[in-house]
């Protein structure tokens, strides 16, 4: 029960960087997770177990917040869940020793990504017409990351649609209500290939993400995200380099 609170405590802070910025909840968590020794299968099944029951509380909180683009969200829902079993396969099947460098590094991007993300987010920009073949790109490529490194879907689909000009609340939003359609498809694979679970894990990461998860999507129209970017990204890095430097 002592190891219990911590991994709580890892899914309340994850879920409230993510229902605030759209993204990071697998990229926080799964970072920490690895960060404690927990294998990259574990670590990602773990992760997306939890968020079956974040996601559709933030989804759910951000559809009647109306901050949901039911257009948008459609685009995005099948070629992301294609993405993520494909994703999940490729975990599955690949020795942890070998893969585990690679996480790595692509966390790594995902922290120096949120961070340049603080120098552009106040760039005022025209919403664009982005066509629909590119939102399906996206979402796969999206998915597909985000069973590979535990996390992933926000920092790509997100970040990639407000920088082409599409509006952030909407955007947030409905990246947050697809995601958990995405996390749905993971488990299932998950639980298909992979024959080791950390139940104690999965448990913390869902009572500390349940809780954060109402609190959050009501943050995203009040919380500085600026500063919690910053520093989210900052932690990101370090734990990263961490990660990748105890392996060599």
């Amino acid at each position: 029960m002592d190891s219990i609170w911590f991994f709580i405590g890892i899914g309340f802070l994850a879920q409230m960087i993510d229902g605030a910025l759209g993204m990071a909840y697998g990229v926080t968590s799964n970072t920490l997770l690895l960060s404690v020794g927990i294998p990259p299968v574990i670590s990602s099944a773990s992760v997306h177990f939890a968020e079956v029951f974040t996601t559709l509380i933030s989804g759910f909180s951000h559809f009647r917040l109306g901050n949901v683009d039911k257009n948008l969200l459609k685009k995005l829902v099948i070629p992301g869940i294609v993405g993520g079993v494909l994703g999940a396969y490729i975990l599955v099947n690949i020795k942890g020793s070998l893969i585990k460098p690679f996480i790595g590094i692509y966390l790594l991007i995902m922290g120096i990504r949120i961070i340049y993300k603080v120098f552009t987010l106040s760039r005022k920009r025209k919403e664009l017409i982005v066509r629909r073949r590119h939102f399906s790109i996206l979402a796969l490529v999206g998915g597909f990351f985000d069973a590979i490194g535990g996390g992933g879907w926000g920092p790509i689909v997100t970040s990639t649609l407000v920088s082409d000009g599409k509006n952030p609340r909407k955007t947030i939003g409905s990246v947050n209500a697809a995601e958990f359609f995405v996390t749905v498809s993971e488990v299932v694979a998950f639980l298909a290939m992979a024959s080791q679970f950390n139940w104690t894990v999965i448990a913390g990461l869902i009572i500390g993400g349940c809780i954060a998860a109402p609190m959050a999507a009501l943050m995203t129209k009040k919380i500085p995200l600026k500063a919690l970017m910053g520093t989210l990204g900052v932690v990101i890095c370090l734990l990263s380099i961490r990660n990748i430097y105890s392996i060599f």
